[in-house]
């Protein structure tokens, strides 16, 4: 039996950076071969990055793809890679793009890939299945191709699909079977969510079985806008043999020897199964020489607890935010509280504590323990560390407005804001807001106050989950013999706005372990009221809690985006009208 020496390049590229993306494809692709591989294969939309969005209807975006593709190939055989089949994903269209009621059937952009070789493009494939759910708006963008390609590399046949291509029953992978192919090539752009790596394996191992054939699947790493994507490529047998995995939320080269069926069937030509055209094409039977330092074994990655998952998308998720759209640093406010306490931690662990600028903005209000609380988190952490005290700026206004009970509340957080915002201006930082999911769905905020900012690291993270995450995250670091970033009284004093004197949450909220259930169940599980009082929650609670998060969508309109890390993140997968009048409590 053949074998084939596969590397899988997990890599971060960026959208809109289409040289820089095929400078990282060149860049893999030599030291891919460096590893003697003799297939490379990188991410989904490699190119152009993904997701395109609404750049996919703009010509020149779509020309530019096309062209860097074929200067890629050419680019590649210069480097002295030509004979290294690379698999790259790209934009293509049939025609311009098309959006109007009366677009040409079959006409549009593809979601494509492309297998090059010897300075030219050998063969091209267009995504089947087209995502519609969640943050996938394909059916919107693409046109589905209708045929599978088949090339044969060194004696093997060799299918090429693309990510949701995997996910569907059907289609591609039971063409793939009908074809007789030996190995599935599966690209990806598959955005993270906690425990999506627990979904996957099986999946892999189900579309394995359907074809009859070892998947190769490789999927991007890095953070674009909300999303982040945590790599976890993996080979797996026609048997269901996990071969090799590669580890989240890191770039990685993942090369593995495969033992492969050799081909039968003669190449050239057309089939037609299930729907879909089957079309073969030979690249190569001589291959680069990828055995002469042994048998390459890729290795398995041992998956990790929940809080260490969830924390390296964060941080994943934030500097990538940060570097891609080129912001010198971050500033944010330090309250001494448990949620600026996290996300202070996270910007340095992603950052550096040398680009984090954390500032402690008291008011009358503020106990002693919270400016000591944040000043001891500054001092763990290294941080730049700024006090700016409000009461005056708050005094000047009240000396001018007539304000009382809420109103001064938020008018204290409002000039929080304004301070934050002025120093992004003055010295370019990017203002991190720092309100957990949790205050977000029952609307716990200030707008233009402590709602201001222009990412927020935990906007998916419910409060029982912060908690979670500061105890794991204070552990990880005594495990590693490090001062832990988040001191113990930030995690165990009860949650305050500390607007008003004595002021507590619970004094407007239930308890988090009261409300958090609720709110899980009503946003990520979309069960109504009914279905939550049956799973045990007071109906009263239920009632007061959906009130809250209903007639809080126009905030939420409105917030900073945020690192997606569960089902139904707000604003990319929870999308209710803001004039609404549905009530689940009638």
């Amino acid at each position: 039996m053949p074998t084939l020496r596969l590397a899988l390049c997990q890599v971060d590229p960026t959208v809109g950076d289409i040289a820089g993306n095929a400078d990282l494809v060149r860049g893999w692709a030599r030291r891919a071969a460096d590893a003697g591989a003799q297939l490379a294969l990188f991410p989904e939309l490699m190119l152009t990055g993904y997701p395109v969005e609404d750049l996919v209807f703009r010509r020149s975006f779509v020309a530019a793809s096309r062209a860097a593709l074929h200067r890629l190939a050419a680019d590649l055989a210069a480097d002295g890679l030509g004979d290294l089949p690379v698999l790259v994903g790209y934009l293509d269209a049939d025609g311009p793009p098309q959006v109007s009621a009366d677009a040409e059937p079959g006409k549009g952009a593809r979601n494509a890939a492309a297998l090059l070789h010897r300075g030219s493009v050998a063969a091209t494939y267009f995504k089947h299945h087209l995502p519609n759910y969640g943050v996938f708006d394909e059916d919107r963008y693409f046109v589905s191709g209708d045929a599978l390609t088949v090339v044969r590399i060194g004696g093997v046949d060799v299918a090429l699909t693309i990510c949701e291509d995997l996910w569907q029953a059907g289609g591609p992978f039971a063409v793939a079977r009908q074809a007789g192919v030996g190995l599935v090539l599966n690209i990806n752009g598959s955005p993270y969510e906690l425990n999506k790596d627990d979904i996957r394996l099986p999946l892999v191992r189900r579309r394995a079985a359907e074809a009859a054939a070892t998947i190769a699947y490789v999927n991007m790493v890095g953070g674009q806008d909300e999303l982040v994507y945590d790599g976890d490529s993996m080979i797996v047998d026609a048997n269901g043999t996990l071969l090799a995995r590669a580890p989240q939320f890191v770039e990685h080269l993942l090369v593995h020897d495969v033992e492969l069926p050799a081909a039968k069937e003669p190449v050239g030509g057309e089939e037609v199964a299930d729907d879909m055209r089957i079309v073969r094409a030979k690249v190569s039977d001589i291959l680069p020489p990828g055995h002469g330092d042994g048998v390459a074994v890729g290795g398995i990655i041992a998956p990790v607890a929940d809080e260490a998952e969830v924390w390296q998308a964060l941080v994943l998720g934030l500097r990538d935010y940060v570097n891609k759209n080129r912001f010198p640093s971050v500033v944010l406010g330090l309250s001494g509280g448990i949620d600026s306490a996290v996300v202070a931690a996270l910007a340095v662990d992603a950052l550096g504590a040398k680009r984090v600028v954390g500032v402690s903005l008291p008011s009358q209000h503020s106990s002693e323990h919270s400016r000591a609380d944040a000043e001891e988190l500054a001092k763990r952490t290294g941080l730049d560390f700024r006090v700016e005290p409000i009461q005056p700026m708050v005094d000047a206004f009240l000396a001018n407005l007539s304000l009382s009970g809420v109103a001064v509340e938020n008018l204290q957080a409002r000039v929080r804001g304004v301070i934050l915002m002025a120093l992004s201006n003055q010295e370019g930082h990017l203002v991190l807001t720092t309100g957990n999911k949790s205050e977000l769905a029952v609307g716990y905020s200030t707008l233009y106050g402590d709602s201001v900012g222009g990412y927020n690291p935990v906007k998916d993270v419910w409060k029982t989950l912060i908690w979670r995450l500061a105890k794991w995250r204070n552990a990880d670091a005594e495990r590693r013999g490090e001062t832990p970033p988040i001191p113990a009284n930030s995690i165990g004093k009860p949650p305050s706005a500390e607007l008003s004197p004595g002021q507590l949450d619970s004094d407007s909220l239930p308890e988090y372990d009261v409300l958090d259930p609720i709110l899980i169940g009503y946003v990520d599980g979309d069960l109504g009221r009914e279905g939550l009082i049956a799973s045990g929650h007071d109906p009263a609670v239920v009632d007061r809690v959906l009130r809250m998060v209903d007639t809080a969508e126009y905030k939420r309109r409105q917030s900073a985006p945020g690192t997606k890390i569960s089902m139904k993140a707000f604003g990319r997968d929870r999308r209710l009208p803001v004039t609404n009048r549905w009530r689940e409590d009638g």
